[in-house]
This record gives structure tokens, C-alpha cells and sequence, in this order.
């Protein structure tokens, strides 16, 4: 398919050249320095206090692939809610967010989650948004601090990029790659946190597995089987590419956007509007009771 072959050599030719490569170089503060210059400026970007992107992700599931309408709004420091309506299957639509700490879900659920799963919802969401940030603008979503290492540098027939690792609260860990000559982010990977391991009773016998949670969306290709007694195994590394930068109000913004897991890409992403600093109705933040 055409689409899982997208950007395939690019990707891989840079994740090639990373390979635990440290080179001398800038550090990552006068790397992600210019990247942000590039993007429009630190003074623009500064400047942005809402942000609402809409268009259409395009989801790999089975040999089809199943358009979906979204929108997303985000106001400075800390709310986001990801609108997504899929016209082919005619569900309706579906919000989730954050407002602070409390999880935004429309339409509101009969029976709201327990705390404890709002609270990991709400966590999983957090590093959503910071990756998209990251990716976007070279910098920590406002709310949640970041520490960036500059690793090396990754090269492919398209250039060289350097490779930032970015690492934050919660077990946020992510890598972005700039591209040396433009300045733009071109990339950013991460790997899953491996599934817990069932816990063991005092007998010693393997409790029965937990039972299994719905399948996502799009489709993940499985990771390698672990070896016996190892544990669980590593899920494979997620990347997120992005490209098509045009001018949004003096600020540089990626209009289509891949992911991949693995070498499989499983999402495509079109956006056909970014609006900065837009007034947006506090309700598509509504927090569940």
C-alpha cells in the first residue's frame, strides 16, 4: 500500500544513522535555539495562548483506510480536547481532554470512569499533546517541563538532522530530529512502556492475564514475542514525521503529519486549518462530573 510506503526510506535512513552515535556539536539548547528562529521566532510563538487545528487523519485498518474528520483545541497552560468524527461509519463524534487534572469527555459517559482511570486517561492524553508540541514547535508543552540531551547526529541521503532527547514528568521520554539545514523538525520517536507482567500470588503460579483492553483505533503490529522468563517485550518505536511547513501568521507549521510503528505507517494526517489565538468555547472543555 502505498500510503504504509510513505517517507519509508527517509525514515528509516535517519533512524539508521542514529544507531547510539554521539557526536560533538552544539549543545541541545542552541539546536532547539535556531529551530525555534526557523519556526517564526521565540517572541511568535511565546505570543500563542490558543491553538485549534482541524483537517483529517487518514487510519490504516486492515487493507482500507478510514478517514476521520478532527479537530483539536488547545488554551494555554493546560487544556486540550481532540474532536474526532468519523463520517464513514456515522458514530457521531467523540471528545477527549484535559482541563488541568480532570479529563474532558463528550458526550459525556452514563457511568463516568473511576478516579483512577480518569487520572491514567488524563496522563496518556498529557504526553499526547507533548509530543505534538514538541514536534511542532521545538519546545515543552507550556504546562509540562522538559530536559533535552543533544545525542548526534542522524543522516539519510535527505540531509543530516540532529537528534534531541527530550525526557519529562510521568516517564516522558521522546527523541526529535532537526534537520541541519533547515532547522525544522523532521521527526520524533518514542517507545511504549512494555505492558506490566501479571503479578504472581505467593504460591508462586502466574495469576490468570487481566482481560484484554479494546483494540485500538489504528492498528499496531505486535511486538516480538519475549523470552521465557524475560518478562514482557518491548513494543516497537512509534515515529511521528512531519512535513509540508507553510506560514500560519509569521509561524512555520507542519500541514501533514505520519505515524509509524515500526515500519508500518498506520496514520496519515492532513490538516487543512491552524488558527492561533482564536477565541475557543470553554464548554468543548467540559469536565466530567
Amino acid at each position: 500500500m502505498r500510503l504504509r510506503r510513505a517517507w519509508l526510506a527517509v525514515g528509516l535512513g535517519l533512524i539508521a544513522g542514529m544507531g547510539g552515535v554521539r557526536a560533538q556539536g552544539p549543545d541541545a539548547t542552541a539546536v532547539l535555539t535556531a529551530a525555534r528562529k526557523a519556526l517564526g521566532g521565540e517572541s511568535r510563538i511565546s505570543a500563542i495562548k490558543t491553538l485549534v487545528i482541524q483537517g483529517e487523519t487518514r487510519q490504516v485498518r486492515g487493507d482500507n483506510l478510514v478517514p476521520i474528520v478532527f479537530e483539536i483545541n488547545i488554551e494555554l497552560p493546560d487544556r486540550y480536547a481532540r474532536r474526532d468524527e468519523t463520517p464513514a461509519v456515522e458514530s457521531g463524534y467523540s471528545t477527549a481532554g484535559f482541563s488541568g487534572a480532570d479529563l474532558v469527555l463528550l458526550p459525556a459517559p452514563a457511568t463516568p470512569p473511576p478516579a483512577p482511570q480518569r487520572a491514567t486517561r488524563v496522563a496518556a492524553l498529557k504526553q499526547d499533546v507533548q509530543r505534538w508540541w514538541l514536534g511542532m514547535f521545538a519546545g515543552a508543552f507550556p504546562a509540562q517541563p522538559l530536559e533535552f540531551t543533544r545525542l548526534g547526529i542522524a543522516e539519510s541521503p535527505q540531509g543530516k538532522a540532529d537528534v534531541i532527547e527530550a525526557k519529562g514528568e510521568g516517564g516522558f521520554a521522546a527523541r526529535i530530529l532537526i534537520n541541519q539545514d533547515s532547522h525544522l523538525p523532521v521527526m520524533l520517536t518514542w517507545t511504549p512502556a512494555p505492558p506490566a507482567a501479571p503479578a504472581a500470588p505467593r504460591g508462586g503460579a502466574a495469576l490468570a492475564p487481566p482481560a484484554a483492553p479494546a483494540p485500538p483505533a489504528a492498528p499496531v503490529p505486535p511486538a516480538a514475542p519475549a523470552a521465557a522468563g524475560r518478562g514482557p517485550a518491548t513494543p516497537p518505536e512509534n515515529r511521528l514525521y512531519f512535513a509540508d511547513y507553510r506560514d500560519v501568521d509569521g509561524i512555520q507549521l507542519p500541514f501533514r503529519l505520519r505515524r509509524a510503528v515500526g515500519a508500518d505507517t498506520v496514520e496519515e494526517t492532513t490538516v487543512d486549518r491552524y488558527k492561533l489565538n482564536a477565541r475557543i468555547d470553554p464548554k468543548k472543555f467540559e469536565v466530567i462530573k
